[in-house]
Order: structure tokens, then sequence, then C-alpha cells
């Protein structure tokens, strides 16, 4: 029997999620073998990994062009595998342009598609539902109202599994507890940054968080420390060369490698990249300010997208994951030319300071946290790929 399972994912949240996906289908299941794309979690599940994840974990257009020979060589690698060696099923995660096309080849071999953690096509490019309707079998949506947005739009095989972060996010440490481990007094004020996972949102905004953090400084009372945890999709020295190296004699930045959760937990306020890492922020209750940059023909080119009518997502006034699930600013967000060190710095300073504006964030957190669902998102999804590989227990 056919036992094989093909799986991608393109970037850190994904490698994560597919990880515990992978878990539970092989409680389920131990005889199966998996290869695809992925990461570290990826490879400590036992994936054969066919291509490195870091190498096509890109946002943007133009960026695309830059990374095109590896998006063009990771593809055919995977439509090589699969047509000399088809798997019993294809689960594609989230990456929509490169998942997509992928998931055209695996139709047209007869391999079934799960699409687990859709595209958000409510957010932006809603005509893709069609698409993924047309070349999947099923889909897995981790947000209650995707499968209602979904289900309006004539698509009955997408189903709500619940969020995988409620299965994964948990700090393990209180933080005295953490503070201890990594010799930090406890009684300063502990500021996290995560500038994001990829490399080109490293180079891009954590020069500009680490000049946030000197001005945050310059106004804060005490000596505060700045927190930075290590992605698994970049190297250390990613990081130093970005701007740790410099800011190191006017700051006291500490780069955690272990304890993400921990940190984040711990910190008294954020300052993040947009992306799923808001969202472990929101479930570790910690106060934060959002921020994002795009290369500028990126930026010009979605501009003019939202004009055409591209992009409703853009046109909710909103572009991060919690203020999206809440309909409403509950975090503030600073876009391209908005992300400034003076913006970020007084956006913090205010979380710190000013306790009613910072209670009436954690509490706006707690309603978002009640949107998210119920825990067990691996587990139903495994679920829903065990029917399509014909195993209806």
């Amino acid at each position: 029997m056919n036992n094989d399972v093909m799986i991608v994912a393109g970037e850190a949240s994904g490698d994560l999620h597919g990880s515990r996906l992978i878990a539970s289908m092989l409680h389920r299941n131990p005889a199966l073998n998996f290869c695809g794309i992925g990461g570290p979690e990826f490879k400590k599940c036992g994936v054969e990994l066919l291509y490195d994840a870091s190498n096509i974990a890109v946002v943007g257009f133009f960026e695309v062009i830059s990374h095109l020979s590896h998006i063009i060589k990771a593809q055919r690698v995977l439509r090589k595998r699969l047509a000399e060696k088809p798997p019993q099923l294809l689960i594609l995660i989230d990456f929509p342009d490169f998942n997509l096309v992928l998931a055209r080849k695996a139709k047209k071999l007869g391999v079934p598609v799960f699409y687990y953690i859709s595209p958000q096509v409510w957010a932006w490019r809603s005509g893709r539902v069609k698409t993924i309707d047309k070349l999947t079998d099923a889909i897995g949506v981790i947000l209650p109202f995707e499968e209602t947005y979904y289900r309006e739009r004539g698509v009955d095989k997408a189903h709500y599994v619940g969020h995988p972060l409620l299965d994964t996010v948990v700090s393990a440490m209180s933080r005295e507890e953490f503070c201890t481990a990594n010799d930090i007094d406890p009684q300063r004020t502990l500021i996290g940054i995560l500038p994001g996972s990829r490399r080109r949102e490293i180079r891009s905004l954590l020069p500009e968080f680490l000049r946030a953090a000197e001005k945050f400084k310059q106004k804060s009372q005490g000596d505060p420390v700045f927190l930075i945890p290590t992605a698994p999709t970049i190297e250390p020295e990613e990081l130093f060369s970005s701007g740790i190296g410099g800011a190191e004699s006017r700051l006291d930045v500490r780069v955690i490698a272990d304890d993400r959760y921990e940190l984040m937990a711990a910190s008294d306020a954020i300052v993040a990249a947009s992306g799923t890492v808001t969202l472990e922020i929101v479930l570790l209750d910690t106060p934060m300010v959002v921020a994002y940059k795009l290369s500028p023909m990126t930026y010009r080119l979605g501009r003019l997208l939202v004009r055409l009518g591209q992009f409703p997502l853009v046109k909710l006034g909103y572009f991060s994951l919690v203020n999206l699930i809440a309909g409403r600013e509950v975090v503030k967000e600073l876009l391209q030319d908005e992300a400034t060190a003076e913006a970020i710095a007084t956006e913090l300073y205010s979380l710190i300071y000013d306790q009613p504006r910072r209670e009436r964030q954690l509490s706006e957190f707690k309603k978002v946290r009640e949107k998210l669902g119920e825990r067990g998102a691996s587990q139903r999804a495994a679920t829903l790929a065990a029917k399509l590989m014909g195993d209806n227990d």
C-alpha cells in the first residue's frame, strides 16, 4: 500500500504547524512516509526534505523575482517527485503562489490535495477561491469565519479545524524563571524585538527596530533590556550583520536562542513584524506594536492594486492579523514610511507607561483569543487528511 505523503510549507510558521499535523497523522498511522519542503521542525519529524524552505520564503513581487531561480528549482524538484512517485496525498500549507502551481500538477496526476491553513482569501485576492476549489479535495481553515466565507461562495469542502497556535503557544516559565535563566534582573523593563523570520524582513526591519530601542531608552525610566529571539529559518549571523553588532555598545541587547515563547511572555511590550507572530503574542498576553516594510517597488505595486480593487484587506484599513480578526484597531500598525524609529519608540513608551492604554489593549486581546476557537486543530486536520487517504475511522 502507498503510504507516501508530500507536504509543503514555505515559512517558519508553516513548518511549525505542519510538524504538528505530521505528528497527529503518524499517531493515527505510524507507517506513513513524508517528503516535501519545510524547515527544522519537519526534519525533526523525519520528513525527507527535498528543498530548503528558507530559500523560497519571500514576500512581495520583486522579492520573488530575486529568488526566482530557487523557486523554479524547488518546483521542478517537487513536480519530478510527484510524477515519478505519486504520493497518496499532497498537503499544502498556506504559501499560495507556490503551492497552487504544485496543486495543479497534482490534480493532473490524480493525487488528492489537502490545503491545510488556507490562504487568507477573505483579506486579499478573493478570486483565488475558485482556483482553490478547483484544485483541492479538502480545505482546512483555522479561523471560525473562514468556513462561512467559503460556503457563501459555493465551496463546501472548507472545514474549520481551529487555530493550531492554540495547541503550541504556551510559556513554560514565569517571568522570574526566564530572567534567572538568562541572567536578567526581573525589575528591569523588558522589550521584545521580533523583526520577522525571513532574511529580507530582518534586513529591512531590524535596523529600524534597534534605532527605536535607542530612542525608547532615552525616554524611559531606568535601563531597559532588549530581547531578540532567533528564528529557525535565520542564522544568528544574519541578526548581527543587520545591526546588533553596532548597537551592543549602546544597548543591552540579548539574543535568545531558546525559550522563544517564554521571552514573549516575559516582555513588558513587543515591537513585531506583521505576521503569525502577532497572534502568538496575543495568546501570551503581551502588549505590542506592529510594523512592516516592503521593498519600495513592491509597495508601489501594492498601492496600484489597491486602487484597482485587488486588495480588500487594505480597504479595511488593517494589515495585521490581530486587527483583522478583531475587526477594529487593537494594536497600532505602522506600515512602510510610518514604521520609523520615533513612531515605534513612542508607541512602546505608551504601552509601558500609560496603564489605562495598556489595559485596554490587553482587554481586546482576550476578545481576539475567544474568536480563535478551541484547541485540537492538528488532530481535526489529521482526520480530514486520513479521509482523503481512505481512512474513515
